[in-house]
């Protein structure tokens, strides 16, 4: 395990030296090292392991950013992952103890080549004794983070220093985000009374105070049903500023405004832009319908936090100088209920952006005073409104008021061919270069143009997908078989195999022998999500998956839109735009082995990420090499998280461990 000389986290004991010369020495190592090979034979599988339906081809994996071609080949060289099944399970908390498999599926019947491969790369005692020595708990030395933001650190938001050096705020740079040179090691502590958080579905009513303390927005915006304090508890009643009466009220007017949204079958994902508390992602839960709320981190305290806390997806983010981390032509509907965004100045910059974001057909539901009332800022921001949305091609199909919240709503179609760009009297906005990807995304500013539709019938966007749920099995039809998919298949093939693999490792194991109470966990994370099979394969659960696509692997994230499923691009060397506390479950398939091989951050800087993210009592479930497995688990142990469960074959491995409650007395210098 190689870590930087200047960390804190490598301060290993001190080893006396001795010589091996003397005979009472080498008495004492050959025993040592008959205990190691008896740990070793007891450590490690002896049957083979299912491997996926399909095996990598080898390429080299190269860094690379949103503006490269999609394409799928460059994770091949990440091995499919092992699939356990009638696992023997060994007591809870054994503290890191390898259980052993006795009855794991073969990979022979489903690809023989892949057994012949595993078959040919069995650990050598040699390898075996590289692979165990990873460090003991002892060797690192973890303490408190002592900063500004206390038990609420995002480190790329709250990133002061940076924050103070901008030259202007403008374009709210100061909420984008601004991510310190080098990772934090530190850990987040946990506000005072923090208790295990309340179930879905009773926690998108009422979540414990203690673990988000903050009242702000009872004080801003209690009127308007936001959030109210009762007792021990924070209440959200299910009302937003522009549905003081309820969301469900105001998903159903939406829809009969425009019965083409069709929630749940048409209309499947959905991006709500400036979502408060998210009371209209949550609700639209009822329809069938995964919203991606987000808001900034801003004077609106902790909403983002609250919504997470509540169960309901949402991410840190503001619509500033940079795109938004999500591909273009994904969003079935956005939706901005008073979200503050000036959207019709500077050109129209951040519509621009909501117009990338758009599936080509989708709808822009936009709910703000301008729609409805006749002051006279209003009236001039609708009228620069609709100049705007005609210059872009957007038609718009309903302007309605509603009588019970009494506001009004405008929706906008984005069109679904060139022919009104190409009939402009003018064009401005102008189209966009040709070289200007709209899946390119990661620290991209944005542009002041738009993207030219695509005309092929075989191109991603040219067609709308099919009904939800079928869009979640079916293959896109943009994926071509004369191009080979993540795992070396061809795209379709490999489409399919993947999600089958996902479903059998789930019924299989995770589901019976990792002794997860499923009906607690709600907000999960799939940290290198491929295809999105993880996530698919848990459809039928009251929960949701954030499927993350790292920026330096295949970019796979339209595919997982296209199944109704939805994620978003991220660099695991920096801090993920959340709040502390906000998973219930993280899944890693060969993700730590891959941040090592890129060299690009230690890896303790990513476990130190996982600590901020996972709640206490949260699980993490890593499926990687046995030596990237022994070195995860090493780190666990210091941060005394309980292995659950610990199995290796053929230098590769799972590993699933639960986060306590612990943390570490001493504080670190202020940051």
């Amino acid at each position: 395990m190689a870590f930087g000389s200047h960390t804190r986290l490598d301060v290993r004991r001190a080893q006396q030296h001795s010589s091996f010369c003397s005979p009472s020495s080498a008495a004492a190592v050959l025993v040592a090292l008959a205990l190691v090979a008896v740990w070793m034979a007891s450590s490690t599988l002896v049957t083979p392991a299912d491997f996926s339906p399909f095996r990598p081809t080898t390429t080299t994996a190269r860094p690379r950013n949103r503006m490269d071609p999609v394409t799928v080949e460059e994770d091949a060289d990440d091995p499919p992952p092992l699939t356990l099944t009638q696992t023997e399970t060994g007591p809870g908390g054994d503290n890191g103890s390898h259980s052993h498999s006795p009855s794991l599926e073969t990979a022979t019947e489903a690809d023989p080549q892949a057994a012949q491969s595993n078959s040919n790369t069995k650990d050598t005692p040699h390898n075996k004794q590289q692979q165990t020595a990873s460090p003991t708990p002892s060797s690192y030395a973890w303490k408190l983070c002592n900063t500004e933001a206390g038990p609420d650190y995002i480190p790329c938001l709250d990133n002061l220093q940076a924050i103070r050096n901008l030259r202007t705020t403008k374009h709210y740079e100061h909420r984008e985000r601004h991510c310190p040179q080098h990772p934090p090691t530190c850990l987040v502590p946990l506000p005072n009374g923090y208790t295990n958080p309340i179930r879905w579905p009773n926690s998108r009513d009422q979540i414990w105070y203690n673990n988000v303390p903050h009242t702000k927005l009872v004080e801003y915006k209690g009127h308007q049903n936001w959030v109210k304090v009762s007792g021990e508890y924070l209440t959200f009643p299910g009302g937003g500023t522009q549905f003081k009466h309820g969301a469900l009220h105001y998903i159903d007017f939406i829809q009969e405004a425009k019965k083409d949204i069709a929630w749940g079958k048409q209309t499947r994902v959905v991006l709500d832009v400036g979502c408060g508390v998210a009371s209209f992602g949550g609700y639209l839960f009822d329809r069938d319908v995964l919203t991606m709320s987000f808001a900034p981190k801003d004077e609106h305290e902790a909403q983002v936090q609250f919504a997470l806390e509540r169960g309901i997806p949402a991410i840190s983010a503001v619509m500033g100088t940079k795109r938004l981390p999500f591909p273009g032509r994904v969003f079935d509907v956005v939706h901005c209920a008073r979200c503050r965004v000036p959207w019709h100045i500077e050109g129209g910059k951040l519509l621009l952006e909501l117009d990338r974001l758009l599936r080509p057909g989708g709808y822009f539901v936009w709910s703000a005073t301008p729609v409805y009332q006749k002051l006279p800022e209003d009236v001039e921001i609708w009228e620069a409104m609709s100049t705007l949305t005609r210059s872009m091609c957007w038609e718009m199909v309903n302007k309605v008021k509603d009588r019970v919240n009494r506001v009004g709503i405008a929706i906008f179609r984005k069109p679904t061919d060139n022919s009104c760009y190409e009939a402009r009297s003018a064009a401005n906005p102008p189209i966009c270069g040709e070289y200007d990807d709209p899946d390119a995304a990661w620290n991209i500013s944005l542009q002041s143009c738009v993207h030219r539709l695509p005309t092929d019938p075989a191109i991603r966007g040219s067609q709308w997908p099919v009904e939800w749920p079928l869009r979640l099995e079916k293959p896109p039809y943009w994926l071509k078989n004369s191009e080979a998919g993540v795992y070396g298949k061809p795209a379709t093939e490999d489409f399919q195999a993947d999600y089958e693999h996902w479903k059998q490792v789930i019924s299989n194991s995770y589901m019976n022998d990792l002794g997860i109470d499923w009906s607690a966990v709600r907000n999960v994370m799939d940290m290198k999500a491929a295809y999105g099979g993880f996530a698919a394969a848990l459809r039928d659960l009251k929960l949701w998956v954030m499927n993350v696509i790292p920026i330096d692997s295949p970019d796979t994230l339209p595919i997982i839109y296209e199944r109704g499923l939805f994620g978003i691009y991220h660099d695991w060397c920096e801090s993920f735009s959340t709040y502390p506390r906000t998973y219930d479950l993280l899944h890693a398939n060969h993700l730590f082995s891959k941040i090592k091989k890129s060299d690009r951050c230690k890896l303790v800087a990513v476990m130190v990420e996982v600590d901020r993210i996972l709640r206490p009592g949260g699980r993490l479930i890593v499926r990687d090499s046995m030596e990237t497995m022994h070195e995860v688990e090493s780190m666990a142990k210091s941060l005394h998280w309980e292995v659950r469960k610990s199995y290796s074959q053929d230098n590769e491995g799972l590993l699933f461990v639960e986060k306590t409650m612990w943390r570490p007395n001493e504080v670190e210098a202020k940051l």
